[in-house]
């Protein structure tokens, strides 16, 4: 048996410059982290006493004797890759999928490391984080950027670049002290409104509106926001205040980004007095992300009083097999 517990993402600048059709030709950059909200996939194989050949509980339960019945194209896709037979899979989160978090690749990414330490094999973050990259995007068609992928595969607070060679992953170097300043400082709520990412992002494409000038604005201010970060005479509210402008310039990107609820749920927490903030994932709904000075964040939470306050710290970890347990497996005859 094999259990893996990987993260999800908070994305702060940069997302969107992501898009392989984008930094191909611009070059791109995200700002992220992860943080103490996990997936856990746990995987074995399946004793032959049964009908069927492997059962795989998500949402759903499938119960399936071939691979080619597997309705969830991401375990499908997985299984094919891998040569994955006879499995029980189990998929359990700390917070609700399709919700602006990454869920969808942090699985992604959980149940490939999951499966290679199921075959005995230990693979580095790169090759997870690229595997699942090639799962979601070319696999299984759905659209999207790179960015979820790698940072659930490697951890921690990172500077992603991305360009036609391919992606490059770079810890932000800041003191302790000033990293919990910043994580203390941010308040995140959710909305209760969920949409598939994939969907967000075919239907942004869908809009003939050329974005390349607000992309370009948005992958300077990773440049901005990580000079804040790690210029210790900088002020690390100016943090904040560049989160709006980030916000603002991503509304413009595509139709289906915001809507007068988030909006207006936005609004309501400027007026509060946060000084920034943004809508987390490809937008259309999921979790509210505030940043808020100390002394302002109860009339943040009174203004939020609605929705669910959900506290969080970075962690640095990426995915990890938290529990492994050989088995003894030959394959059947027939597969």
């Amino acid at each position: 048996m094999v259990i893996t517990r990987t993260p999800f993402r908070m994305s702060f600048f940069g997302g969107g410059t992501d898009m392989e059709d984008f930094f191909k030709v611009h070059g791109g950059a995200v700002l992220s982290t992860t943080f103490d909200k996990y997936c856990y996939v746990n995987v074995r194989h399946l004793p032959r006493f049964f009908h069927y050949k492997s059962e795989l509980s998500y949402a759903e339960t499938e119960r399936v004797s071939a691979l080619s019945e597997i309705r969830h194209p991401a375990i499908r896709g997985a299984m094919q890759m891998l040569d994955i037979h006879e499995i029980h899979l189990s998929y359990d989160a700390d917070l609700p999928a399709r919700s602006g978090l990454g869920t969808s690749s942090s699985f992604a990414v959980g149940m490939l490391n999951a499966f290679y330490a199921l075959k005995g094999k230990y693979v580095d973050r790169q090759r997870l984080a690229t595997e699942a990259i090639y799962l979601e995007r070319t696999l299984c068609g759905e659209a999207g950027g790179w960015q979820d992928q790698i940072a659930a595969a490697y951890g921690g607070f990172n500077r992603i670049d991305f360009s036609e060679a391919g992606f490059t992953v770079r810890p932000v170097i800041i003191s302790p002290e000033r990293k919990r300043r910043l994580n203390d400082n941010l308040m995140m709520f959710f909305t209760g409104f969920t949409r598939l990412s994939a969907e967000v992002q075919a239907a942004n494409a869908a809009e003939r509106k050329d974005k390349t000038a607000q992309l370009l604005e948005m992958r300077s201010l990773v440049d901005e926001a990580e000079g804040i970060l790690t210029n210790k005479a900088a002020d690390l509210d100016d943090f904040g205040r560049l989160l709006d402008a980030t916000w603002r310039l991503k509304r413009q990107t595509g139709p289906v980004i915001s809507t007068g609820s988030i909006d207006s749920l936005y609004e309501k927490g400027i007026s509060a007095g946060a000084l920034g903030g943004k809508l987390l994932g490809a937008g259309g709904g999921g979790f509210l992300l505030f940043y808020v000075q100390p002394e302002k964040q109860a009339a943040v939470q009174e203004a939020m009083k609605d929705l669910l306050h959900v506290p969080f710290a970075f962690e640095n970890d990426g995915t990890r097999v938290i529990y492994y347990a050989p088995e003894s497996y030959e394959p059947a005859k027939d597969e």
